[in-house]
């Protein structure tokens, strides 16, 4: 397995596509095509985390927060993060970032948080929209079957928990090749009317150029014809934030002790909601203030975040439980939940490739 290898099977788990614009996501320091036997997992990089590397043999490092976010205007030793540049370089160790397309994706950050918060039924509290698309193609009637596990294999017709979904229409279509033209059927200058099918399946735009060439290989037609319509149904898969709920209501004061123990936070701070019982929670790892109101419409009890403003807490209070958790405590979680994704995807690629979680990581915010 290579470096390209590992990206790809984060690409499959949380795809760039997803990333806020001006993120930088993806592989960051290093070579593509380096050999990967060692894997650690960190919230940030930082010299103890490639000390680290350098002591356990590791290959390629992913990390949650990227490395080289700004453009750099120049890679220096006496920059701190051209020295740990030149560190990864020296040491042969390679660099992914994994950023807000983890934090967009399910079974991500935020489920990652939810879970830790022992919530069940967890789903997407704001579904991403504008990244699905639909395709439509024209397809003569023998060949329907395998044009259309073609395109699902390749990434068409996943609505939710449905795989293969599709729709067909039957019509007439017609068309004339040139004297240069090769038709599948008929004969090139003259008119031809074919008994073909029109195929409708949905995907998200990351999947589009595999679906299309994967529609392309298996068409009998010298050119098929197909449609591309841009959709803005909501993607229940990816999207801010998660929620869900606890089997049985429980006190805030519980709730609370809850988040301090599971999330090992040593403080919280927070504003009372509409009522003292709790059952309902949405969350957000990292900073999730923007998605508040979203918590609120979706009748959470409780909203659990960080860098919540004073100005959003008297806004809130009364209305919805706003728990601030902190910015590490709130993102940590994602690192042995991803841990278990990889080494899971890696077991059935039949890879020997180990995936480990820093014991580096730690919160730089000291508490007097």
């Amino acid at each position: 397995m290579i470096v390209r290898d590992v990206e790809k099977i984060i690409e499959d788990i949380a795809p760039k596509a997803l990333a806020w614009e001006k993120d930088n996501v993806g592989l960051q320091v290093g070579s593509p095509e380096k050999p990967v036997h060692k894997i650690l997992l960190t919230l940030d990089l930082t010299e103890d985390t490639i000390d680290e590397c350098i002591n356990k043999n590791i290959d390629l490092v992913i990390s949650h927060h990227p490395l080289i976010y700004s453009p750099m205007k120049s890679i220096s030793s006496a920059d701190t993060k051209g020295k740990l540049i030149f560190k990864l370089v020296g040491n042969n160790i390679s660099l992914i970032s994994a950023h807000t397309n983890l934090d967009f994706t399910k079974f991500g950050v935020s489920y990652a948080l939810a879970d830790k918060l022992e919530l069940k039924n967890i789903k997407v509290l704001k579904p991403a929209e504008t990244f699905l698309k639909k395709i439509i193609v024209f397809v003569p009637v023998d060949y329907v079957e395998k044009i259309t596990e073609a395109m699902a294999l390749a990434g068409a017709g996943k609505i939710g928990e449905y795989d293969y979904c599709s729709f067909r229409i039957s019509g007439i279509g017609t068309f004339k090749g040139s004297q240069l033209s090769k038709p599948f059927i008929g004969v090139p200058g003259e008119l031809e009317k074919v008994e073909e099918i029109r195929v409708e399946m949905i995907l998200p735009e990351w999947k589009l150029t595999d679906v299309i060439n994967a529609m392309r290989a298996s068409h009998p037609y010298e050119e098929p014809a197909y449609d591309i319509y841009p959709l803005n149904n909501e993607l229940s898969e990816y999207g801010a934030g998660a929620i869900g709920q606890y089997e049985n209501v429980i006190s805030q004061k519980k709730f609370l002790q809850m988040i301090k123990d599971n999330l090992q936070c040593e403080v919280v701070k927070y504003v009372d909601g509409a009522q003292d019982k709790i059952k309902t929670v949405a969350v957000c790892g990292g900073s999730g203030s923007s998605i508040i109101h979203d918590a609120l419409n979706a009748r959470a009890d409780a909203f659990v975040t960080s860098e919540i403003s004073y100005h959003s807490f008297q806004q809130y209070e009364g209305k919805i439980m706003l728990v601030d958790a902190g910015h590490f405590e709130t993102e940590v979680v994602i690192l042995e939940s991803l841990a278990n994704i990889l080494r899971a995807k890696l077991a059935e690629m039949k890879e020997n490739v180990q995936v480990l979680v820093s014991t580096k990581n730690r919160n730089p915010i000291k508490i007097f």
